[in-house]
């Protein structure tokens, strides 16, 4: 069976390590991924992850795409990609799509996937939000695309960032509807573990090797 085509996009926003992330359980999956990252991520990556950052998310990709190159597979509807993922996606980045201003080759994947009728997930990260960034998400919206702010899963009661990112990049990961979902879920009081009336969450099932190796590129905090 062949291979789904994953495209994943990285652009100039906070949250670099979820798009990493994306990219490394899409690999673990079976996915073929295509990867674009704009110029502004590839700054980003150097500033939150650190300086093996590119090199660790190029070992993961099967293909990576430069974001000029327009004239790449993923820039035509007839190459049969199953779906995308923005993540981080700037507000630059969003209100392009949502335009139709595909300049480079990361808005016209995106372009591609929404005239294709594809999934596109959009991880859009801003806060706070002005009225112009909530008509684009509006816009992108309408045209088919899932905008998907990367909220952490409180609920699960994660212990580090490492586990925030981990969830994060799983849950735009289903969003996609190709696989099994890999993200951890909530359980409704029937399910309930312990005898905490007020919150009832499901174990996280973390898998304590991927968490370790998202540990290893993104910087923890330091000690005094």
């Amino acid at each position: 069976m062949m291979k789904p085509h994953v495209v994943v996009g990285l652009s100039g926003a906070s949250g670099a390590a979820i798009g990493l992330r994306i990219v490394e359980i899409l690999g673990d999956l079976g996915a073929e991924i295509h990867l674009v990252v704009s110029r502004a991520a590839e700054r980003t990556l150097l500033e939150e992850v650190g300086p093996d950052a590119m090199s660790h998310l190029r070992a993961c990709a099967h293909y990576w795409h430069g974001v000029d190159d327009i004239g790449a597979s993923i820039a035509s509807g007839s190459f049969p990609t199953r779906g995308m993922i923005v993540a981080p996606c700037s507000m630059r980045t969003l209100a392009a799509i949502a335009h139709c201003q595909a300049d480079n080759l990361l808005v016209r994947a995106a372009d591609v996937h929404l005239k294709e009728r594809r999934p596109l997930v959009l991880v859009a990260r801003e806060t706070p939000l002005h009225l112009g960034h909530l008509r684009a998400m509006a816009a992108t919206t309408e045209a088919g695309a899932i905008v998907m702010p990367p909220a952490p899963a409180f609920y699960l009661k994660p212990a580090s960032v490492a586990e925030i990112v981990d969830q994060i990049a799983r849950r735009a990961i289903d969003l996609l509807r190709l696989f099994e979902p890999v993200a951890s879920q909530w359980r409704g009081p029937a399910e309930q573990r312990d005898a905490n009336p007020f919150l009832v969450a499901s174990t996280p099932s973390f898998d304590s090797a991927k968490v370790d190796a998202i540990k290893r590129v993104i910087p923890q905090e330091r000690k005094e």
